[in-house]
């Protein structure tokens, strides 16, 4: 049990009507979240009415940009807004399961954790991927950021990051879009600090279903590697 600790979950949100209202009773239904923190990156498609609607709720916190300004300033204005022990990245498109989420806390009370990566390689099968060039991409990048970082993760371009609040505010954040994954992972690596992988599940969408990670992030998460294994 993660009981001690106090847990807010920041969701980036950019046109995801289709899956929103479920995602966030699959979230608000967790018994471990205290805090929710949705932040509206200039969605266009529903997204914000239904954020507008969520907002009454006592534990939801709803942040508004003003344009669409990309996944890793969107998590720039949630982890800001967190005022919890444990922060939790969580998509709202349900390629991940919050009933996850106690597999995801318990190395913070049961090995002093510092920050958790959930993998979706660390299962007896390959996880549902669109299409296979994202399998070996997201294989590729997880090597590669290794190489450079010193850690030795399954999955570094896992949405499923949890780390203690104090982490977080350890560095500071400056990429705006997807490469926002291997900037975290390298200045995590740069505090030295304990980083555990857990097994989570994984249901992958595709193009049509609304999937936004391209060829061209890929290209952008190499340059992300590259220069923030050695400079701010």
């Amino acid at each position: 049990m993660v009981s001690a600790r106090t847990l807010s979950v920041v969701v980036p949100v950019y046109n995801e009507a289709a899956t929103l209202d479920r995602a966030l009773d699959r979230i608000l239904a967790r018994p471990e979240v205290d805090q929710l923190v949705l932040v509206d990156d200039g969605s266009q498609d529903g997204s914000r009415e239904i954020l507008a609607r969520r907002a009454a709720s006592p534990k939801v916190l709803v942040l508004e940009h003003d344009r669409n300004r990309g996944k890793g300033a969107a998590l720039r204005t949630g982890f800001a807004a967190a005022t919890c022990d444990l922060v939790l990245v969580q998509d709202a498109d349900l390629e991940y399961d919050p009933a996850d989420y106690p597999k995801l806390l318990a190395p913070f009370e049961e090995d002093g954790a510092d920050v958790v990566y959930g993998s979706r390689f660390l299962v007896g099968r390959e996880p549902r991927l669109h299409p296979l060039g994202h399998y070996l991409a997201n294989r590729f990048l997880t090597f590669l950021s290794n190489v450079a970082t010193g850690l030795d993760l399954t999955d570094m371009e896992t949405c499923y990051k949890v780390f203690r609040r104090e982490v977080l505010q350890g560095f500071t954040l400056r990429s705006d879009g997807f490469a926002i994954e291997p900037e975290i992972t390298a200045k995590v690596a740069r505090l030295r600090v304990k980083v555990h992988e857990v097994p989570v599940t994984y249901d992958a969408r595709s193009y049509d279903e609304g999937k936004k990670i391209t060829w061209r992030d890929g290209i952008r998460a190499v340059g992300a590697i590259v220069r923030f294994a050695w400079r701010d």
